[in-house]
């Protein structure tokens, strides 16, 4: 199949859960990884159940504890912090894409060690600094730092890394 062919909305779903297979399935799919009111929202879209329908699948796994804002949004951001080596823009900014409240995303960005992330962005300033060939050190200033913009991070503690690194050069 094509790229194009699995976009294409003309194309037949996969297959329709019926409500109880729903139920069922949504409990692995919650299960398996923290899990957002808006992905499994998604997730039931996608095999052909919406509406009321839906909110009240959502309803039950959200009472049921296999879906948590809260424990999603903390997740969320201590993985994309460690593993992705996002910064808190960035985070912020997937969370409200995902409509995450804003309270909880303030909460869920305090799982982010002030000391850490400063360690993460000048890691990642260095690495980013011996990668970029540019003999123009202006250039090379700006290229970095559209870069770790581009990951999240804020760009008066960029300014400050990249002053840091040139210390070393």
């Amino acid at each position: 199949m094509s790229s194009w062919g699995k976009f294409n909305e003309d194309q037949p779903s996969k297959k329709n859960w019926s409500l109880k297979e729903a139920h069922e399935k949504l409990t692995t799919f919650c299960a398996y990884q923290e899990r957002c009111p808006w992905d499994v929202r998604r997730k039931l879209a996608e095999k052909g159940i919406q509406d009321e329908k839906a909110e009240q699948l959502i309803a039950e796994m959200i009472a049921a504890e296999y879906v948590d804002e809260e424990r999603y949004a903390r997740s969320f951001c201590r993985g994309k912090f460690r593993m992705k080596k996002w910064g808190r823009s960035r985070i912020q900014r997937e969370l409200k894409m995902r409509q995450i409240p804003e309270k909880l995303i303030k909460l869920a960005l305090t799982e982010i060690d002030p000391v850490e992330y400063w360690d993460t962005l000048l890691n990642q300033t260095e690495k980013k600094w011996e990668q970029t060939k540019e003999s123009d050190p202006f250039k090379k200033k700006y290229k970095v730092s559209q870069y770790l913009m581009s990951k999240g991070f804020e760009y008066d503690l960029i300014k400050e890394a990249l002053e840091e690194i040139s210390k070393g050069d």
